[in-house]
């Protein structure tokens, strides 16, 4: 179960997966302190997605 934080976090799990992941966290410190810290990632992967690239703001 640990290994699937980031799976989680990134939303990628399918229902049951995820289910059983949300089972697992409400007793696993190491995973809820994991998780915290990955908690911003989607938001910056979605914020690097949509922000010019190097070679697009030198033109």
């Amino acid at each position: 179960m640990h290994e699937e934080v980031a799976a989680y976090a990134l939303g990628v799990l399918d229902d049951e997966e995820n289910e059983a992941f949300e089972r697992h966290l409400d007793t696993c410190q190491r995973c809820q302190a994991e998780l915290k810290e990955l908690a911003e990632v989607p938001e910056q992967l979605d914020d690097l997605k949509h922000s010019p690239t190097t070679a697009e703001e030198s033109r």
